[in-house]
This record gives structure tokens, sequence and C-alpha cells, in this order.
């Protein structure tokens, strides 16, 4: 008979040490995937909720003292921790600038301020009923000083609170206490109320621009009118007030414009 001569099996091993290398390299980059996600998640958090709540609260604080103050026969003197006249930051000197038009929420062309406020000092109220909103003003644009901190800025080189001329604001629509956020919810006969120590004026919303550019200064000339669309806005000099901010929502690219004729002056 014929001997069978008898295989010998081979086995082949894999290689095992580089699949324990695939495998923790997957891992890494799903962590890291995971991480990067919940920084931003953070990060959103805190500008369309903490950056809110925040700026809200000290906005209401500011609102407080400044009525403490007026109902006060012996004001504080300004500057003093209890008044509501501490002043911080620049007036449209850096960040949302009203003199150049690279500012955040408001298109430019302002003149320089002459017997105005303190710059970033909060001196008066808005309140307009339709949107529910109630929020100190205070001198000047600047991010730091004044938008950042919830409040409605003004304009320096504008008209004051029932001056001839144009009384004009800027505040954020989005984060940061949002003030603005729904203006463009504002119809022809409401009503925005400007609150200073002796007085309160009352201007009723009159026209309303839905969008123009950044730099567009005609709409808060003293008798403001569009210059990209000059064919919205006023012609004849008088007492106005401009509410201004950023459109569409969540972007500077554009301006909002709402305006309003004074049409009633009461003492406190």
């Amino acid at each position: 008979m014929r001997a069978v001569a008898k295989r010998i099996p081979v086995v082949v091993q894999r290689n095992s040490r580089g699949r324990r290398a695939a495998v923790r390299g997957l891992w890494t980059s799903a962590e890291v995937v995971v991480t990067l996600g919940v920084v931003l998640l953070l990060l959103v958090a805190h500008q369309l909720w903490w950056t809110n709540r925040q700026a809200r609260a000290g906005a209401a604080h500011t609102v407080q003292a400044l009525q403490r103050d007026w109902s006060d026969p012996a004001p504080a003197p300004s500057g003093t921790p209890d008044s509501p006249a501490v002043s911080a930051g620049d007036t449209g000197g850096a960040g949302d600038t009203g003199n150049t038009g690279d500012g955040k929420d408001g298109p430019g062309g302002a003149a320089p301020a002459t017997d105005a406020p303190r710059r970033s000092q909060a001196y008066a109220v808005i309140r307009i009923p339709r949107i529910g909103l109630t929020a100190p003003v205070a001198q000047g644009i600047s991010r730091s000083g004044v938008l950042d901190k919830g409040y409605v800025g003004h304009y320096p080189g504008t008209a004051q609170p029932g001056g001839a001329g144009n009384f004009a604001l800027a505040a954020h629509r989005n984060t940061h206490g949002e003030p603005f956020r729904y203006i463009n919810r504002l119809r022809r006969g409401d009503r925005v109320t400007v609150e200073t120590r002796d007085t309160v004026y009352t201007y009723t919303v009159d026209k309303t621009l839905p969008q123009t550019g950044a730099g567009d200064g005609g709409v808060v000339a003293a008798v403001p009118r569009s210059n990209v669309k000059p064919y919205v806005g006023y012609r004849a000099a008088g007492s106005y007030v401009t509410l201004t901010t950023c459109t569409p929502e969540f972007t500077s690219r554009y301006r909002l414009v709402v305006w309003g004729k004074l049409t009633d002056v009461r003492g406190r």
C-alpha cells in the first residue's frame, strides 16, 4: 500500500496589535467628537440663555435703582456704588459704533454729542407695552458699556428724550437681554414711553423700515430718512424716536428700523 502523506495545518495569526490600535483610534475619535459637541452646546447655551438671564437681571436692577434715585429728594451723587449713573466702557468708540457704520446693532452717521449724560450712564427708562419691554436707556452704543448689559443705547449726537430732532436708540435683538427682539411686531399707533427723572415722554409708532444697510446713517438723522431707500422716512422737522436693531435674527448683516413721533409730555 502507498503511504498517505499527512498535511500539517498552517495556522495564520492575525495582527491583533494592529486591530487594537485601530479600535483605540476609533474610540479616541468618538470621544473627541462628543467632547466638541458638548463644548459647542455649552457655548450656544451660554449665548442664548445665560447672557440673556444675566443681562435682564442687571437691567431690571438698574431700572429699580433709577426709580429709587428719582423718588429720593436728595439723590446720591453720580458715580457712587448706589447710583445708577455709574459708567463703564465707551460710547461707540469700539464695537457698535454709530459714527462709522460698523456697529453691531445700528447704522451710523451720528455727530458728536453735546450736553449729554456721561458715557454709558443709565439715565432713562423705556417702556413698550406691545412687546412687554421695560429697560434702562444709557448714553452711547458700545457693546461692553451698554448693549451687552441689556441696556438700550442712545446714539451720541442725536436728540435727548422729548427734544427737537431724533431721539435715536439701538439695542440687541438676540442675546445679552435682547431688548429689541420683537420690535418687528410694533405697528402704527403703538406707544413708546421714555421716563426721565422729571418727565414722561410718549412717542407713537408711525413708520417701519424692515431692512436697510448697516451704514444707513439717514435713519438716525435729525429728520430721519433712509439713504438707502429715500422714499422711506420724513421730510419735516419734528420730535422723533428711532429704534434700530439687527435683522435677520442671529445676524448683523442688515438693520431693522422703527420710527415714532412725540405725542405727549407729562411731568412725573
